[in-house]
């Protein structure tokens, strides 16, 4: 597949945007540890408070990594950018200002998976680009880069307890099969992301149409 960018540029990128954001990166890891938290302890605004993190995962993702890093070696990436904001917008909607969306973890298939993606997101990717050779800072960041971020939002939404509106799952299940093109160049991180992206949406829709709301 050609694109117009190689793997050390992307690479070279994340070190750029990794050492431009910091400490962020910690400030990302206690937002989605406090999700984590309040997903598993129900109180009156847990849900709220989890689909407000991922809100601000995607509004992140979409303008700073987006729009102002990656356009430098991906114009296109302005019009992920977009995309990515507009999911801003359907989470804001579902689950802060709606409450469409409900996070409780059980101990089901479901939300087991959801933690192996959880993990995936937030360890994962460091761990295994470790072993490939693309060391922090040459790794994207948790929450913070659009990837990692991605599978972390198919984790969590599959510790969903009603229905997830379908239009929510459009954009993350569209990047994640956008992920092929950086496998092809050697990040083979992101074949976790196309697994997740896939399996994630068929298991929520299956699990979903079991539910009656």
């Amino acid at each position: 597949m050609n694109v117009s960018f190689t793997l050390e540029q992307l690479l070279q990128l994340f070190e750029t945007y990794n050492r431009a954001i910091e400490p962020m990166q910690m400030i990302a890891y206690v937002l989605g540890g406090g999700a984590l938290f309040f997903a598993v302890k129900k109180t009156k605004y847990s849900s709220k408070i989890v689909t407000a993190v991922l809100a601000f995962f995607w509004l992140w993702c979409g303008v700073v990594f987006q729009m102002m890093y990656f356009t430098r070696i991906y114009k296109p990436a302005l019009y992920f950018g977009i995309l990515f904001i507009i999911q801003f917008f359907l989470f804001k909607w579902a689950g802060v200002l709606k409450t469409d969306l409900s996070f409780r973890f059980k101990s089901n298939a479901y939300s087991l998976t959801g933690i192996v993606f959880i993990l995936y997101g937030m360890v994962g990717y460091l761990t295994l680009g470790y072993f490939l050779g693309h060391v922090y800072p040459q790794a994207p960041p948790f929450g913070l880069a659009s990837c990692p971020m991605t599978v972390f939002t198919f984790g969590l939404l599959l510790w969903t307890n009603k229905k997830v509106p379908k239009h929510i799952l459009i954009i993350p299940l569209f990047w994640s099969l956008g992920g092929v093109i950086p496998v092809s160049l050697g990040l083979y991180e992101d074949l976790g992301m196309v697994f997740a992206g896939i399996l994630g949406t068929l298991l929520i829709l299956y699990r979903d149409r079991k539910r009656r709301k």
